[in-house]
């Protein structure tokens, strides 16, 4: 199946320092006629009846974030695009701010509309610091033609901790606070960034935006899965001959992305949406590709026959516990328990006993921990002993093994 580029229609086509050549493709016309045709409450129920969830990973439905955060009385509300992509494996929201800036401010100027947004922030990573002049004369180009006049849009640079990827981290930070998970309730879209509602949607989702007000909510809802409607960004690296950003519709095939768009051969396993994503064999190739089934963030990484795949989860361990905020006792030293299981594992020294601990800590973490880095963190442990077993059993009869040599030398 060939891609279906919607997300990305206009990267390689408009100037991104040049807003006249994103107005000559039909820039801004969607938020014309959502600022000129569309009520408030008409703009959320498009986007509604649209069907477009988050893009982020969650899944969460747009329209009702927005419907949330429109309907509260107070007459402060923020706007927040979350551009704080850290998750391993991901690079395609830097890919579209690199290409399609004014798409992104587009779909951010309509959704500021949307929920009454006074003033709107674009939290970008701490590493795509090179952006940052591009993304704040892109705002200064809009800000002067006049599609900025309902809302004040700054770019906010983050310090390079992935938690604040998570939507109540992130407002900490946006806040000067500590980059790390608050308790919910309550949630953003009715207490968030200093109390006030707030709508926090990432790139790829604010993207769709303009395309859904331009085409309508039939258009876009009649492409996809029954529950992930439109297209889906994938980055895709690894094992493969051509790696890089592709965009299909909600439910084609893994097979028709990484084999058939990357060119890969030999394929033992793929891991789906980052440190925190499922790991699959390569003989599950041609599950769909959806909320329903596998997602998270875009993120596909595909390893071959040469990898290890303990060695893969060890070092997501690693990254995930340097990543842990610490906030919470299952994520902080569950995280700890995992790595030093791992550790003896790689280096030989496991007991049978380290895969019932295993199995125990990621039940214990995937329902105590207070945000998805710790809820998720057991995933790729989990996935990687159902479908690999044999690689953990062949690492412990080593490991006995030669214990007992040595005991006996």
């Amino acid at each position: 199946m060939p891609e279906k580029r919607i997300v990305l229609s206009k990267c390689g086509i408009v100037d991104p320092g040049d807003i006249s050549s994103y107005l000559r493709q039909g820039g801004f016309k969607a938020f014309l006629k959502a600022r000129d045709e569309l009520t408030q409450e008409g703009i959320v129920d498009e986007i509604k009846r649209s069907g477009l969830t988050g893009r982020g990973g969650a899944g969460f439905s747009c329209g009702l974030k927005w419907e949330l955060a429109g309907k509260s009385r107070s007459k402060e509300k923020y706007l927040i695009c979350n551009a704080d992509e850290g998750e391993v494996g991901t690079f395609k929201d830097r890919y579209i701010l690199m290409h399609d800036p004014f798409g992104l401010i587009e779909g951010m100027c309509i959704a500021g509309l949307a929920v009454g947004a006074g003033v709107g922030y674009i939290y970008l990573r701490a590493e795509y610091h090179s952006l940052l002049e591009l993304l704040s004369n892109a705002i200064e180009q809009v800000r002067r033609k006049g599609y900025l006049k309902h809302m004040d849009l700054r770019v906010f640079e983050g310090a390079g901790a992935y938690i604040c990827g998570e939507e109540s981290a992130l407002m900490n930070s946006l806040e000067g606070l500590r980059g790390e998970s608050r308790y919910k309730p309550p949630f953003p879209p009715t207490q968030g960034l200093w109390e006030k509602p707030t709508v926090i949607n990432n790139v790829e989702t604010l993207m769709n935006i303009p395309h859904i007000i331009t085409n309508g909510a039939d258009w876009f809802s009649a492409m996809g899965s029954p529950r992930s409607k439109g297209t889906k960004v994938f980055c895709v690296s690894g094992d493969v001959a051509r790696p890089g950003v592709y965009e299909l519709l909600m439910g084609s095939s893994m097979r028709e992305l990484v084999m058939d768009l990357a060119g890969a051969q030999d394929v033992k396993a793929v891991q789906i949406g980052g440190a925190t994503g499922s790991i699959l064999p390569g003989g599950r190739l041609d599950i769909s590709l959806s909320h329903e089934t596998y997602l998270g963030s875009g993120a596909v990484v595909v390893f071959n026959g040469s990898r290890d795949i303990i060695d893969i989860v060890y070092k997501d361990m690693l990254f995930l516990h340097e990543e842990s905020c610490g906030k919470c006792t299952p994520c902080r030293d569950g995280m700890e328990a995992m790595v030093e299981i791992y550790g003896r594992l790689i280096n030989g020294q496991a007991d049978p006993e380290d895969i019932r601990i295993l199995e125990d800590l990621a039940q214990t973490m995937s329902l105590a921990s207070l945000c998805g880095l710790g809820q998720a963190a057991p995933v790729p442990v989990l996935d990687s002993l159902k479908y690999f077993h044999d690689e953990y059993d062949a690492i412990i009869r080593q490991s006995v093994y030669v214990r007992g040599r040595a005991s006996v030398l």
